[in-house]
């Protein structure tokens, strides 16, 4: 199949070359001119702008983005516009809120350009050897990407979730669930540093991944982690977010639905990036004035 992919990012090169090894025939462009050049030295053909890109292509054409969400993919679009045709399919390939995937398929829609957002998952090794894609849109258009979806994804990793929006909403809540994992994950490993026995986590990490209720690929990262240093010095613990946590507890608010594992994950990477938070202090002043309980003197 002919595709052109749009965006050579880590994500985008690995599926770039995923999809190559496919035998897939692909059309490769990127403001980084070396990693056009890197892509067309695996066997795609290089183009210089996305104007070229799209008269390379045949139509019904198929343009994959994996460009950074929000301001770059709209961008990508307003460019492309011009260069397309009635039945061309557009991708989103990237971590865009799922209403901004709703207002731009409007949008295509009334020039007579299919667009689907696509979720995806499995981070850069599923993009290189098999990923877990979550599609949303016009069943048509999923229909006809479905051939570099079965190349891209592991078996039954992907799917058609239904309208616009959707892939990128069930992406949303799917790392909305990652939060929660991860920071169950911390918090055990946590409690089990400060027990007093002798735990070897590196060794009980990979116990946990062969077996347990609790095994799965994060515990496995988790074992890869510790083999680097035992108490993760090498790293802050600071913990950054990309947006998609965020928007899940957005999203629970606006359909009053609970969610407050995840909820509760978001704000502990907001706390993790103070080593002095107001609230904290404020915790303690409080059980000071009411119950008389101790706390520690600022040095």
């Amino acid at each position: 199949m002919k595709a052109g992919i749009v965006g050579l990012g880590k994500m985008g090169f690995n599926m770039a070359e995923h999809l190559l090894e496919s035998g897939h025939d692909l059309l490769v462009y990127d403001l980084a001119e070396e990693a056009v050049a890197a892509m067309a030295a695996k066997g795609a053909i290089a183009a210089g702008s996305l104007r070229e890109l799209a008269g390379m292509l045949d139509s019904p054409r198929l343009i994959w983005l994996m460009v950074p969400a929000g301001a770059p993919v709209d961008s990508t679009i307003e460019q492309l516009l011009p260069l397309l045709e009635r039945g061309d399919i557009i991708v989103d390939g990237g971590n865009s809120h799922y209403k901004d995937s709703e207002r731009r398929a409007a949008y295509l829609r009334e020039a007579g350009i299919r667009f689907l957002d696509a979720g995806t998952s499995g981070g850069l090794e599923g993009a290189r050897h098999g990923a877990c894609i979550m599609v949303g849109g016009e069943k048509a258009a999923y229909d006809a990407l479905e051939p570099l979806l079965k190349a891209l994804c592991v078996e039954s990793g992907y799917g058609y979730m239904g309208r616009s929006g959707s892939g990128h909403f069930a992406k949303m809540v799917h790392n909305g669930i990652e939060y929660g994992m991860m920071q169950a994950i911390g918090e055990g490993f946590n409690l089990l540093d400060a027990s007093g026995y002798d735990f070897d986590l590196e060794e009980l990490s990979r116990v946990w991944s062969h077996g347990s209720v609790i095994r799965g690929w994060l515990m496995e990262l988790m074992t890869q982690a510790f083999q680097k240093d035992p108490k993760l010095g090498y790293l802050k613990g600071s913990i950054a977010d990309s947006g998609e946590g965020r928007w899940t507890v957005e999203a629970a608010l606006e359909h009053e639905v609970s969610i407050p594992v995840m909820a509760a994950s978001l704000f502990s990477r907001y706390r993790s990036r103070s080593d002095e938070n107001l609230s904290d202090r404020a915790v303690a002043a409080l059980r000071h004035e009411f119950g008389g309980h101790a706390f520690i003197d600022k040095p």
